[in-house]
Parts: C-alpha cells; sequence; structure tokens
C-alpha cells in the first residue's frame, strides 16, 4: 500500500475534517506510542499503519478496503 491509498483511506472512513485530524493526533499504542503520521514519516508501511488504526477505531472488516472506485475507462490513443 502506498501512502497516497493511506490517505484515500482515511478520508473515506472518517472524513475530509477528522481523518487528517486523526493521523496527527490521535496516539497509536500499536505503533509504539506515535501517531499515524509520525510512524509513515519514520518509514513504518502505510499498510500496517492502516491496520493499526483500523484497530483502534474498530473499523469493520467490512470498511477496511474502502469504498469501491468508479473504474475509468481510458481510451487508447
Amino acid at each position: 500500500m502506498r501512502e497516497s491509498e493511506f490517505n484515500r483511506l482515511m478520508l473515506g472512513e472518517f472524513g475530509d475534517a477528522y481523518g487528517p485530524m486523526v493521523a496527527s493526533s490521535h496516539v497509536l499504542t500499536d505503533l509504539g506510542g506515535r501517531t499515524a503520521n509520525e510512524a509513515l514519516a519514520e518509514g513504518v508501511p502505510a499498510r500496517r499503519v492502516w491496520e493499526a488504526v483500523c484497530d483502534a477505531f474498530e473499523v469493520p472488516e467490512s470498511r477496511r478496503l474502502g469504498e469501491d472506485l468508479p473504474i475509468v475507462e481510458r481510451p487508447f490513443e
């Protein structure tokens, strides 16, 4: 998982205002007492950070992959 995907999942689960706040201020014990942003900055894989956030906020398994994105067709040029 890339950090951009982590950010998309955070916004999808927590919203435009609350998502960034969770990432920057909620201390996660599963990440050694770091916030999500601190863990990402220190090289923790985005997938591991997302799993820690999901566990801390009891995100159901059915929502851990995020919303389905529409398929965008790109015609060959």
